[in-house]
């Protein structure tokens, strides 16, 4: 039997879910781009724009996926996207990182769908460990994103 349990977040839980993700900030060297705070985690992240799921060891948060549905219109069918996944250091290797996509894994197949996520291209360990569960790269599409200046220079 695991060591660990799983459930979603609550509004208790917002110091713990920004814990969480600043020590992943820091992980992927975006520190610097990092502005989550309680009030938006409260606002946000337990299932209005997206989801919130802990791995907790006695009761204490460890890890965190956050995530959010998307819909393929061509296939069609359900996406679960895993915005991120983080497993604080001292836990590593114990699961609970499998443990989570296992979780989100059931969410997925219940809703006849699939899961994606983004990995940066320098994080070999985690690269590494989603091509040991059989994942791999979506082909033939690149992410891009539209923000600051040139979001406002379209909107207007």
């Amino acid at each position: 039997m695991a060591d660990f349990s799983i459930r979603a977040a609550a509004a208790s839980d917002a110091a713990a879910i920004v814990s969480l993700l600043k020590e992943l900030a820091v992980y992927e060297k975006l520190l610097d781009s990092f502005g989550l705070t309680e009030d938006l985690v409260r606002r946000d992240m337990l299932g209005a724009a997206c989801h919130s799921d802990l791995a907790l060891v006695k009761d204490e948060p460890v890890a965190v996926a956050t995530w959010y549905w998307t819909y393929k219109s061509f296939a069609p069918r359900r996406g679960l996207f895993i915005e991120d996944l983080y497993v604080r250091a001292a836990f590593r290797g114990r699961g609970l990182g499998k443990g989570l996509l296992a979780h989100l894994a059931r969410r997925a197949c219940d809703a006849g769908g699939l899961l994606e996520w983004q990995v940066l291209d320098w994080n070999k360990p985690s690269i590494d460990f989603y091509e040991s569960l059989g994942a791999s790269a979506a082909p033939q599409w690149l992410s891009y994103r539209l923000e600051g200046e040139y979001l406002e220079r379209l909107a207007s």
